[in-house]
């Protein structure tokens, strides 16, 4: 008992019950698959419900692009760049036209320039009484037999002087074989005659190649448009002269109401322009003609008549058109009378280009048509691009005309605007009013 402690009642622990097997983390697999299977009806129900609406419109607004920003050099220069290759596209399309229509269009530009020419002697006779579909056909039918009279007279004395002149070639020809074999060249007989040979040659080549039957087409199809815009020539030109004015209110009404004055005015500005400038080069070729055939009847030139009407006619190629007719008259004095007479014929065309350059020129065509030389000299290099000879003889009074309108179109723009804040006569132009020319 001794021994004994305060310890020695206390009873054992009881033991723990055993807990069991512990609980899963997470949800298990079929409440996964559950979650899944509801998920998936979810967004199966949105889905067909979204196919059974319109669709969502969406937001709009301004664009958060801003244009390109460059400096305002290459702005202005990229501006001027499409236009000026538009004009100058439409311009290009509008001359090969022109020449794919040649035909046609060269054949109604002559018959303006005739008729500008043979409009007052209708009007003269138009107020004599004479109705004016008959004062036209006497006008068209008189230039016909005059023009034709002269052509004629022309062509007989060609004809007549033709034996002498082939004489007087071949008497030119053997001067030139006999200065090849004793000037300063001193050829021989053996190599005149082969260069002489070896021309033969090259034209039997050309023959045989088939290139003479091509050019002898070529030749035949030009005489056939010749013919051709010669009728359509004359008919054109009775009908502007007889129904002109009627043609041209036609043309007016095709034109937009708005654009009409303008378009009239400025057709009526162009054929005072036109008429102008036909007067002028008429008298032009006259003194040039006259001159030239003077000049060959006192060097006792062959064909003064055929030089004279080839002068006239070439004259109206303002610059050039004489020069080029000139220089037949030099040729044939040339061949005719010699090296001396043809140097004198020479001096004779210089004369009178210089009469018409410095005296007529400045004093009629300055005056009645305002058209820069350089001008001229453009207008007659497109007027050969696109038509050649024929093209040319039209080209100037055509681009004299067109500068007319251009200059009156610019007027009558100039005169439309509105005074500025500073008027002629005041502040607000309260006074001062747009007069007209």
């Amino acid at each position: 008992m001794s021994g004994a402690g305060p310890m020695a009642n206390t009873p054992d622990p009881e033991p723990e019950p055993d807990p069991g097997p512990e609980p899963p983390l997470g949800p298990s697999e079929d409440e996964r698959e559950e979650r899944l299977f509801r998920r998936f009806a979810h967004q199966w129900a949105q889905i067909r419900e979204e196919r059974r609406h319109e669709p969502p419109a969406y937001a709009t607004g301004p664009s958060n692009l801003r244009r390109a920003e460059v400096p305002f050099g290459l702005d202005l220069a990229a501006g001027w760049a499409w236009r000026l290759l538009v004009i100058a596209g439409a311009a290009y399309l509008l001359l090969w036209l022109i020449g794919y229509f040649s035909v046609v269009t060269i054949p109604i530009a002559i018959a303006l320039l005739i008729s500008a020419l043979a409009a007052p002697f209708v009007h003269v006779l138009t107020r004599v009484g004479v109705p004016r579909g008959l004062a036209a056909l006497l006008v068209v039918i008189t230039g016909f037999v005059v023009v034709g009279a002269l052509l004629t007279f022309a062509g007989q004395q060609v004809a007549a002087g033709a034996s002498d002149l082939a004489d007087s070639t071949v008497q030119g020809l053997q001067e030139i074989r006999d200065w090849l074999r004793d000037g300063p060249l001193h050829a021989s007989d053996s190599q005149i005659n082969d260069y002489i040979k070896s021309a033969q040659d090259m034209i039997t080549e050309r023959s045989r190649d088939g290139e003479i039957v091509t050019q002898v087409t070529e030749v035949g199809a030009a005489l056939g448009h010749v013919v051709a815009g010669f009728f359509i020539s004359l008919f054109a030109t009775y009908f502007f002269l007889a129904d002109g004015g009627r043609i041209w209110s036609w043309l007016v009404r095709l034109a937009p109401r708005s654009a009409r004055a303008r378009v009239d005015s400025s057709g009526r500005v162009a054929w005072i322009s036109l008429v102008q400038f036909v007067r002028a080069t008429v008298l032009v070729a006259l003194v040039d003609a006259i001159g030239i055939a003077v000049g060959a009847a006192i060097l006792d030139v062959p064909f003064v008549l055929a030089i004279g009407v080839l002068v006239f006619l070439g004259a109206f190629v303002p610059m050039i058109g004489a020069t080029i007719a000139g220089s037949v008259a030099i040729l044939v004095a040339l061949v005719d009378q010699g090296p001396i007479t043809a140097l004198l014929m020479l001096a004779v065309v210089i004369g009178v280009q210089q009469l018409e350059g410095h005296v007529l020129q400045p004093f009629l065509l300055g005056r009645w048509v305002s058209l820069h030389p350089l001008g001229v000299i453009i207008a007659i290099a497109c007027g050969v691009l696109v038509a050649g000879i024929a093209g040319a003889l039209v080209a100037v009074p055509l681009a004299a005309a067109g500068n007319a309108v251009v200059l009156h179109l610019a007027e009558m723009a100039e005169m439309a605007e509105p005074p500025g804040p500073e008027g002629p006569d005041g502040p607000e132009g309260t006074t001062g009013s747009a007069q007209p020319a």
